[in-house]
Protein backbone atom coordinates (compact mmCIF):
# COMPACT_ATOMS: atom_id res chain seq x y z
CA UNK A 1 0.00 0.00 0.00
CA UNK A 2 1.75 3.79 -1.53
CA UNK A 3 2.60 5.61 1.59
CA UNK A 4 -0.47 8.37 2.67
CA UNK A 5 2.10 11.07 1.89
CA UNK A 6 1.32 10.64 -1.84
CA UNK A 7 -2.49 10.63 -2.18
CA UNK A 8 -1.95 14.37 -3.57
CA UNK A 9 -0.10 13.23 -6.05
CA UNK A 10 -2.59 10.01 -7.22
CA UNK A 11 -5.28 13.16 -6.67
CA UNK A 12 -3.89 15.34 -8.90
CA UNK A 13 -3.39 12.26 -11.46
CA UNK A 14 -6.94 11.83 -10.48
CA UNK A 15 -8.19 15.03 -11.04
CA UNK A 16 -6.65 15.36 -14.63
CA UNK A 17 -8.22 12.67 -15.60
CA UNK A 18 -11.44 13.40 -14.94
CA UNK A 19 -10.99 16.72 -16.28
CA UNK A 20 -9.65 15.18 -19.72
CA UNK A 21 -12.52 12.78 -19.96
CA UNK A 22 -15.19 15.77 -19.51
CA UNK A 23 -13.55 17.94 -22.03
CA UNK A 24 -13.17 14.78 -24.50
CA UNK A 25 -17.04 14.06 -24.30
CA UNK A 26 -17.88 17.91 -24.37
CA UNK A 27 -16.00 18.40 -27.33
CA UNK A 28 -16.94 15.50 -29.24
CA UNK A 29 -20.13 15.90 -28.97
CA UNK A 30 -19.32 18.94 -30.99
CA UNK A 31 -17.36 17.73 -33.81
CA UNK A 32 -18.82 17.14 -37.26
CA UNK A 33 -20.45 13.71 -37.62
CA UNK A 34 -17.40 11.18 -38.63
CA UNK A 35 -15.06 13.26 -36.82
CA UNK A 36 -13.25 12.23 -33.19
CA UNK A 37 -11.28 13.71 -30.86
CA UNK A 38 -8.22 12.07 -32.04
CA UNK A 39 -8.46 13.98 -35.38
CA UNK A 40 -8.92 16.92 -33.42
CA UNK A 41 -5.50 15.83 -31.46
CA UNK A 42 -3.38 15.18 -34.34
CA UNK A 43 -4.24 18.57 -36.49
CA UNK A 44 -4.07 20.65 -32.94
CA UNK A 45 -0.52 18.77 -32.92
CA UNK A 46 0.46 19.81 -36.08
CA UNK A 47 -0.40 23.19 -35.55
CA UNK A 48 1.02 23.11 -31.87
CA UNK A 49 4.10 21.07 -32.32
CA UNK A 50 4.87 20.62 -35.67
CA UNK A 51 3.78 20.49 -39.51
CA UNK A 52 5.16 17.60 -41.13
CA UNK A 53 5.49 15.34 -39.07
CA UNK A 54 5.76 11.95 -40.21
CA UNK A 55 3.10 9.27 -39.15
CA UNK A 56 5.33 7.16 -37.18
CA UNK A 57 6.59 10.26 -35.00
CA UNK A 58 2.53 11.10 -34.60
CA UNK A 59 2.14 7.38 -33.69
CA UNK A 60 5.21 8.33 -30.60
CA UNK A 61 3.87 11.20 -29.73
CA UNK A 62 0.32 10.19 -29.22
CA UNK A 63 1.44 6.52 -27.71
CA UNK A 64 -0.59 4.35 -29.88
CA UNK A 65 -0.08 2.07 -32.77
CA UNK A 66 1.58 3.38 -36.50
CA UNK A 67 -1.48 1.81 -37.61
CA UNK A 68 -3.91 3.20 -35.58
CA UNK A 69 -2.29 6.59 -36.35
CA UNK A 70 -2.22 5.78 -39.80
CA UNK A 71 -6.23 5.27 -39.47
CA UNK A 72 -6.59 8.26 -38.07
CA UNK A 73 -4.39 9.72 -41.17
CA UNK A 74 -6.37 8.20 -43.66
CA UNK A 75 -9.57 9.93 -42.18
CA UNK A 76 -8.72 13.23 -41.94
CA UNK A 77 -7.29 12.91 -45.53
CA UNK A 78 -10.41 12.21 -46.71
CA UNK A 79 -11.83 14.83 -45.13
CA UNK A 80 -9.53 17.17 -46.72
CA UNK A 81 -7.69 18.35 -43.28
CA UNK A 82 -3.96 16.83 -44.12
CA UNK A 83 -1.69 15.97 -47.18
CA UNK A 84 0.27 13.55 -46.78
CA UNK A 85 3.43 14.26 -48.95
CA UNK A 86 6.64 11.84 -50.08
CA UNK A 87 9.25 12.34 -47.06
CA UNK A 88 12.85 13.41 -49.06
CA UNK A 89 14.36 12.60 -45.84
CA UNK A 90 12.96 8.87 -46.21
CA UNK A 91 11.54 7.74 -50.02
CA UNK A 92 9.57 4.98 -47.98
CA UNK A 93 7.86 7.25 -45.80
CA UNK A 94 5.82 10.56 -45.78
CA UNK A 95 5.28 13.50 -44.11
CA UNK A 96 1.65 14.72 -42.83
CA UNK A 97 0.91 18.45 -43.80
CA UNK A 98 -1.79 20.73 -42.79
CA UNK A 99 -4.35 22.00 -45.39
CA UNK A 100 -6.01 25.49 -44.73
CA UNK A 101 -9.55 22.99 -44.29
CA UNK A 102 -7.56 21.29 -41.28
CA UNK A 103 -6.48 24.51 -39.92
CA UNK A 104 -10.62 25.81 -39.80
CA UNK A 105 -11.66 22.45 -38.75
CA UNK A 106 -9.78 23.27 -35.67
CA UNK A 107 -10.72 26.94 -35.57
CA UNK A 108 -14.26 25.55 -35.99
CA UNK A 109 -14.45 22.71 -33.18
CA UNK A 110 -12.79 25.62 -30.82
CA UNK A 111 -15.43 28.10 -31.25
CA UNK A 112 -17.61 25.30 -30.67
CA UNK A 113 -15.75 24.92 -27.35
CA UNK A 114 -16.87 28.72 -26.12
CA UNK A 115 -19.76 27.83 -23.90
CA UNK A 116 -17.18 25.96 -21.64
CA UNK A 117 -14.45 27.94 -21.77
CA UNK A 118 -16.91 31.18 -21.38
CA UNK A 119 -18.36 29.53 -18.49
CA UNK A 120 -14.88 28.78 -16.89
CA UNK A 121 -13.61 32.08 -17.49
CA UNK A 122 -16.48 33.35 -15.61
CA UNK A 123 -15.12 31.28 -12.26
CA UNK A 124 -11.34 31.48 -13.16
CA UNK A 125 -9.45 34.40 -14.49
CA UNK A 126 -7.15 34.01 -17.19
CA UNK A 127 -4.47 35.12 -14.47
CA UNK A 128 -5.75 32.56 -12.29
CA UNK A 129 -5.22 30.02 -14.98
CA UNK A 130 -1.93 31.12 -16.50
CA UNK A 131 -0.57 30.63 -13.07
CA UNK A 132 -1.40 27.75 -13.00
CA UNK A 133 0.09 26.70 -16.89
CA UNK A 134 3.93 26.23 -15.68
CA UNK A 135 3.50 23.77 -13.16
CA UNK A 136 1.05 21.88 -14.88
CA UNK A 137 3.42 21.42 -18.15
CA UNK A 138 6.48 20.80 -15.30
CA UNK A 139 4.08 17.86 -13.89
CA UNK A 140 3.51 16.76 -17.49
CA UNK A 141 6.74 17.01 -18.73
CA UNK A 142 8.25 15.06 -15.53
CA UNK A 143 5.36 12.00 -16.58
CA UNK A 144 6.10 11.76 -19.58
CA UNK A 145 9.98 11.49 -19.15
CA UNK A 146 8.83 8.88 -16.63
CA UNK A 147 6.72 7.21 -19.15
CA UNK A 148 9.79 6.82 -22.04
CA UNK A 149 12.01 5.17 -19.13
CA UNK A 150 14.15 8.55 -18.60
CA UNK A 151 14.19 9.77 -15.04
Amino acid sequence: MPDDSYDPYFTLLYEVGIINQISTAFLETRLPDGLLVSHFGVVSHLIRVRDGATPLELARAFQVAKTTMTHTLAGLETHGFVEMRPNPDDKRSKRVWLTSEGRQFRDDALARMEPLLETLSERFSSERVVEMLPDLAEFRAVIDRLRDGIS
